[in-house]
C-alpha cells in the first residue's frame, strides 16, 4: 500500500533529478550519519533491522568522503549531540552528548583524523541554526566563506527533517546574500535517507506521526527541490584543468 501511495505521489507532484558536475571549488557537508540514527540498535531512533536506504546512504557518503579527502577539498560532518534533560519534541531522548549515538557511523570514524574535515556538533534539527556561537557568529557560515565554496553538495539524515531544515536556511542565507560566494545548493538523492516508522506503530502513540520512509524521503527532496536546490541522482566532478 505504502509503494502505491508512493508511486501516486510521484505522479501527482513530480521532478526531475539531474547528473549534476561540480566545479572546484566545493564543500561536502554530511548531515547526522551517526550511530544513532543510523546502526541498528544503537539508540531509540536507531533502525531496528538493516535497512537498504540507510546502508545505501552510508555507502554513498563514505565514498564522497573519499573522495573529497583525497582532493583535501572541505568537508563538514555535522553531529546530532543533546545534553541531557532537553528532549527535542516530538522525539524521544536520542544522541546524547558523550554517547556513542552521537558519533559518527563506523564507516567514517575514520574522517575525524582528516585535516580538511571540520566536526560541528549541534543540538537541534537545522544545522544553520546549529552552528551560531555564543558571540552571534555562524561556523557553517565562517566555513563556506573561508573555504570560498561555491558549490555545497549536502547528503545524510534525515532527508526530510534535518537534511531538509539545513538546506532550506542555507538557501535563504544564500539568497540574501550572507554566504557570498556560494552559488549552488546540491542535494544527492542516493546519498541521504530517512527513518521508517509506519502508521501500525504510531497509531498507539499520541506524540509521534506516521513516517514511512520512502515516502517522506520524496517529500524531503521535492521540498528541498522546491526551495531552490539541485537534486541529484548521479555526481561528476570536473578534474582541475581539463576542459
Amino acid at each position: 500500500m505504502v509503494l502505491q501511495t508512493v508511486d501516486v505521489l510521484k505522479n501527482e507532484i513530480p521532478f526531475e533529478e539531474e547528473t549534476v558536475t561540480i566545479f572546484s571549488p566545493a564543500g561536502l557537508v554530511l548531515v547526522d550519519i551517526i550511530n544513532g540514527f543510523c546502526t541498528v540498535g544503537s539508540g531509540s531512533l536507531a533502525p531496528r533491522e538493516p535497512n537498504r536506504q540507510i546502508t545505501q546512504m552510508i555507502e554513498e557518503s563514505a565514498k564522497l568522503a573519499k573522495l573529497f579527502c583525497d582532493n583535501k577539498w572541505p568537508v563538514l560532518a555535522f553531529l546530532d549531540s543533546h545534553h541531557p534533560g532537553k528532549l527535542e519534541h516530538p522525539y524521544p531522548a536520542h544522541c546524547i552528548t558523550g554517547t556513542d549515538e552521537s558519533n559518527l557511523v563506523p564507516a567514517l570514524r575514520w574522517i575525524e583524523e582528516e585535516p580538511n574535515v571540520t566536526i560541528k556538533r549541534k543540538d537541534c534539527y537545522d544545522g544553520f541554526i546549529g552552528s551560531i556561537q555564543e558571540d552571534g557568529s555562524n561556523a557553517f557560515v565562517d566555513w563556506v566563506k573561508n573555504n570560498k565554496i561555491r558549490v555545497l553538495l549536502v547528503v545524510g539524515i534525515c532527508t526530510d527533517i534535518c537534511v531538509l531544515d539545513f538546506v532550506c536556511s542555507t538557501l535563504s542565507a544564500k539568497n540574501r546574500g550572507f554566504l557570498d560566494p556560494l552559488e549552488d545548493v546540491v542535494v544527492y538523492s542516493r546519498g541521504c535517507a530517512t527513518f521508517d516508522f509506519p502508521v501500525s506503530m504510531a497509531i498507539n502513540s499520541k506524540d509521534l506521526l506516521a513516517h514511512p520512509q520512502e515516502l517522506m524521503h520524496h517529500m524531503g527532496l521535492y521540498m528541498a527541490k522546491g526551495r531552490g536546490a539541485k537534486i541529484a541522482r548521479e555526481v561528476m566532478f570536473h578534474a582541475p584543468g581539463k576542459a
